[in-house]
């Protein structure tokens, strides 16, 4: 069951990251981000009010959410903590790159929690995840290279740095998700972690973007934008439902997910027109032979 909920949350995700990218094309992204967190918020504020004054309304359903001690709360705090981060980071990258450069990015990650499952975790790799670990880290020289007949240099572009920070907090936070989900219950870390992330982006805007409002870029209303909300619970939701599962591996779940970057690429190509695609297509297909040795090495 786990890897049926890690498929869904993949194609789930690779949808998200497009409903981002036309969100973000000539907006501001701070308010953006703030607007993903206050409807990520809406969709399980019923939840959180049915646990708060004991309303019962989701009893004895998979949507029921327990009140939750107080280091309950603060592990989901540090979870919002480094998703926020990892959001910061990638939506300003993905606004200034084309999607097909960000999602193959995005897809190394793997490789990076196969390293933390590695020393966090006692998990140990084999051949083939070896081979995978490598072939990842081979794509991204290709993408490296390929990218640059676009005017994308990886050594010299801040938003390639953007993206790489994005995706290592990103396989931090997949780590930490499988330390908390043998703790939590998933809808009460969704939850929650959903409404701090609300309450820290309003104090980031308000603190950053709107005193600058008129005089850096503007925000315009774009009905993609509650989409990026929509798309990503649900990833979320089928994604921390794999986790608290006892046989999951948080190496494989991961993994899996990274495979949103075939909807995203296919997006990419037919709705915002990217460019350099053949090149992109065989960088992305050393990643997806990667991703399948990760999978036989995890069998």
């Amino acid at each position: 069951m786990w890897l049926t909920l890690a498929f869904t949350s993949a194609a789930l995700l690779g949808l998200y990251d497009a409903a981002k990218k036309q969100s973000l094309t000539g907006n501001a992204v701070l308010p953006v981000l703030l607007l993903n967190t206050l409807f990520s918020t809406l969709l399980f504020a019923p939840m959180i009010l049915s646990s708060a004054f004991s309303l019962g309304w989701f009893e004895g359903s998979i949507f029921a959410v327990g009140g939750g001690d107080g280091e309950a709360h603060l592990l989901v705090l540090i979870k919002a903590v480094i998703v926020l981060t990892s959001w910061i980071f990638g939506y300003f990258g993905i606004k200034h790159l084309p999607i097909t450069i960000v999602g193959p990015i995005n897809a190394t990650r793997p490789v990076m929690v196969l390293v933390g499952a590695l020393l966090f975790f006692g998990e140990r790799l084999n051949l083939y995840q070896w081979i995978g670990v490598l072939l990842g880290l081979f794509s991204l020289f290709l993408l490296s290279r390929s990218s640059k007949r676009e005017g994308v240099h990886f050594t010299h572009n801040i938003w390639i740095l953007m993206v790489a920070l994005s995706a290592l907090t990103g396989a931090l936070s997949g780590l930490y998700d499988k330390f908390i989900m043998s703790q939590l219950e998933p809808v009460f870390v969704q939850s929650w972690y959903n409404l701090y992330q609300l309450i820290i982006m309003t104090l980031i805007v308000g603190l950053l973007w709107w005193p600058k409002r008129k005089v850096t870029t503007p925000f315009h209303w774009s009905w993609a934008i509650p989409l990026i909300s929509i798309f990503l619970s649900a990833a979320d939701f089928a994604y921390f439902y794999a986790l608290s599962e006892e046989e999951s591996m948080i190496s494989v779940v991961s993994m899996i997910r990274r495979g949103s970057v075939i909807i995203s690429f296919l997006c990419g190509a037919m709705f915002f027109k990217e460019r350099n695609l053949k090149a992109k297509a065989i960088d992305l297909a050393f990643i997806l032979v990667g991703m399948i040795f990760l999978w036989l090495g995890s069998h």
